[in-house]
């Protein structure tokens, strides 16, 4: 229970302050978006968040627009269109390397993880926090678990915490890292969560995201 409430403390705390330090960035990307290429500034995709509970994850948008029966849609949606790719994505543990739906500024965005920024306004909202497991989509842990039927016992437990913006697979290799081998990492972290190993992470965060490491 004192963990609990210590770690929502820390969360609303600590992303007021990054809230303070990227805003200048933030709105540089936005206004960037926004000039070079059509679509909305933001994407806010369905994830899947604690307890199975559904919420939308806002990111700054990285991929095109597509029109499909005269409808503009996001490329995340472009995939039910073409049958080999939705395969080649699902078989990369929902990742594709030089994915030819991502924008120019989009692989940069992504390398360097600031599509991600807008989640600092679900880590408010209590969505999210600061630190935690992935935020998976449904269909791909539905998918996944069936590929890795072991990790099922895995999958129950991160369930039962919010997911975070940065997490210990964040870390340690992002894309490189399976998804057998992530829902391990994230099931570990919570069985020894702490406030004190939440900011050692949080510490290692600013190198991934400048590193680039495992980023797709």
């Amino acid at each position: 229970m004192f963990y609990d409430f210590s770690k929502r403390i820390f969360d609303v705390v600590g992303s007021l302050i990054a809230l303070i330090i990227f805003s200048p960035i933030m709105l540089l990307v936005a206004l960037v978006i926004k000039l070079t290429s059509y679509g909305p500034i933001f994407y806010a995709p369905e994830r899947v968040g604690k307890n199975g509970k559904l919420f939308r994850m806002y990111k700054f948008r990285s991929m095109y627009m597509y029109k499909i029966k005269n409808e503009q849609v996001h490329a995340e949606k472009y995939l039910e269109k073409d049958p080999q790719l939705k395969a080649k994505y699902q078989s990369n543990s929902y990742k594709l390397k030089d994915d030819p739906r991502v924008t120019f500024l989009g692989k940069f965005l992504r390398k360097f993880s600031l599509d991600e920024l807008p989640q600092i306004v679900n880590i408010l909202l209590g969505d999210m926090s600061l630190v935690g497991p992935r935020a998976y989509q449904q269909d791909e842990l539905l998918h996944q678990q069936k590929v890795y039927p072991k990790t099922q016992k895995f999958v129950k437990i991160i369930l039962e915490a919010r997911p975070g913006a940065s997490g210990p697979w964040q870390v340690s290799g992002r894309s490189f890292i399976n998804f057998d081998k992530r829902v391990v990492m994230d099931a570990q972290y919570l069985k020894k969560r702490s406030i004190l190993y939440d900011i050692v992470i949080i510490a290692k965060t600013p190198f991934a995201m400048i590193s680039g490491k495992g980023a797709i």
